[in-house]
C-alpha cells in the first residue's frame, strides 16, 4: 500500500500542506474544526509521520551512524546494544555500517556522510586503516565523531577505549604464574593501536618475569579466517609454545581448531587466553580464559559523548578520553 503523505491529505481536504502540518502538530494557528478534520482523516488513512523528512527541514536527520568492521564479533554486537540504549532514549535512529575490515569500503561509507545523512558518527576503524591518509580528518570538521575501541590516535576527537596494555600484561602474567615459559602472541594487525598496546603489555610482562622475547613470538594475521587457521597451525607446528595469547575472538577460535587438528592437548600442552566477549566461551572444551572487554559500557559511553556534542556545539569533544577497564575471566584453558 502507498504511504500516505501530507500532500495527499492536503489534496483530499483541499487545504495547503502547511495547514495540514500545523494541524497534525496541534498548532494554535489552526482552528479546532480544521484540526479535527485533518486528524480524523489522518487516522482513517493510517497516516504515519516521516521523522526523517521532518528532521531534514530542521537540518537534522535525527540519525547517527555506527561504523564497525563486523557484527559477527560479539564485542561489536554488545557495543551496538549500548549505543542503541542511549540513542533510543534521545529519540534518534541508529544506522549500522559494516566495513568488513576494508579501508576502501570504510572510506566510501564516510564519503556518503557528507550529504548530511547523519548528525554524528561512532566508529571503530578497520585493521587496514592508516590515520594519516584517512578522510575522517576532513569529516570531523563537519560532524562530531567519537571513536570506540579501535581509534585513530592522530585525530583530535573523543575516544572510548579499554586498558589494552594493562589487560595484556595481566593475561601474560597469568600464563607465567600457571607455569608457561614460552608464550606466543597472535596479533590481528600491525596498524591497529589496540594491538600495539596489547603487544606492549605482553612484552612488559615477559621482561618483568625475566623471560626472553623470541624473534617469532609475535605473529601477525589478516581477516582471512581460512588463511589464519592454516597460519596458526603452521605457527604451532614450528614453535613449542606452552602459552598463547590470541588478541581477537577469531584468532582464539583458530587456536582451538588448530589444536584439534594437530592433537595438541589444552591446557596440558598449551594454555590459551583470548581477548573475547563470546558468551559461549565457558562452554568450549576446555572453557576459554578470556580478557572480557566492557563492550556494552564502551558503546553506551561513546554514544553519551556524541549526544552531548550534538546538544552543545561548544562541548570539548577532543578532550574526552575515557578508558574503561577489562576483566580477566579465568577458566579451564589455563588450568594447572
Amino acid at each position: 500500500m502507498e504511504n500516505v503523505t501530507i500532500r495527499m491529505l492536503a489534496e483530499k481536504l483541499q487545504l495547503s500542506t502547511a495547514t495540514i502540518s500545523k494541524a497534525l502538530n496541534n498548532s494554535h494557528e489552526i482552528s479546532e474544526e480544521t484540526r479535527k478534520r485533518v486528524q480524523e482523516l489522518a487516522k482513517e488513512l493510517n497516516y504515519v509521520p516521516n521523522p526523517y523528512a521532518s528532521s531534514l527541514r530542521k537540518k537534522s536527520s535525527k540519525t547517527i551512524a555506527v561504523v564497525i568492521p563486523e557484527v559477527a564479533d560479539s564485542f561489536f554486537a554488545e557495543a551496538i546494544n549500548g549505543i542503541e540504549a542511549v540513542a533510543k532514549e534521545k529519540g534518534y535512529h541508529v544506522l549500522i555500517y559494516l566495513t568488513h575490515e576494508n579501508s576502501q569500503q570504510e572510506q566510501a561509507i564516510l564519503n556518503d556522510f557528507q550529504s548530511g545523512r547523519v548528525d554524528g558518527i561512532l566508529i571503530s576503524v578497520t585493521m587496514e586503516t592508516a590515520a594519516s591518509e584517512h578522510g575522517l580528518a576532513h569529516l570531523s570538521k563537519e560532524l562530531p565523531i567519537v571513536f570506540f575501541d579501535r581509534v585513530c590516535e592522530e585525530l583530535p576527537t573523543a575516544r572510548v577505549t579499554t586498558n589494552d596494555k594493562e589487560a595484556a600484561f595481566i593475561a601474560t602474567r597469568h600464563l607465567i604464574e600457571r607455569g608457561c615459559r614460552n608464550i606466543g602472541l597472535l596479533a590481528a594487525s600491525q596498524q591497529l593501536s589496540i594491538i600495539r598496546q596489547r603487544i606492549s603489555g605482553y612484552e612488559k610482562a615477559l621482561k618483568e618475569a625475566g623471560l626472553p622475547l623470541s624473534p617469532n613470538a609475535v605473529t601477525y594475521y589478516t581477516n582471512d579466517t581460512v588463511g589464519n587457521y592454516k597460519k596458526v597451525c603452521e605457527t604451532l607446528r614450528q614453535h613449542r609454545f606452552d602459552g598463547i595469547i590470541a588478541t581477537t575472538e577469531k584468532l582464539a577460535t583458530s587456536v582451538y581448531e588448530a589444536c584439534e587438528t594437530l592433537g595438541i592437548r589444552m591446557p596440558d600442552e598449551l594454555k590459551v587466553v583470548g581477548f573475547s566477549n563470546l558468551s559461549t566461551a565457558r562452554f568450549l572444551q576446555p572453557s576459554l580464559t578470556t580478557v572480557a572487554q566492557p563492550a556494552f559500557e564502551m558503546g553506551k559511553t561513546a554514544a553519551t559523548l556524541l549526544f552531548r556534542s550534538l546538544k552543545n556545539n561548544h562541548f570539548p569533544l577532543a578532550h574526552q578520553q575515557v578508558e574503561i577497564p577489562s576483566q580477566l575471566v579465568i577458566r579451564q584453558s589455563t588450568a594447572v
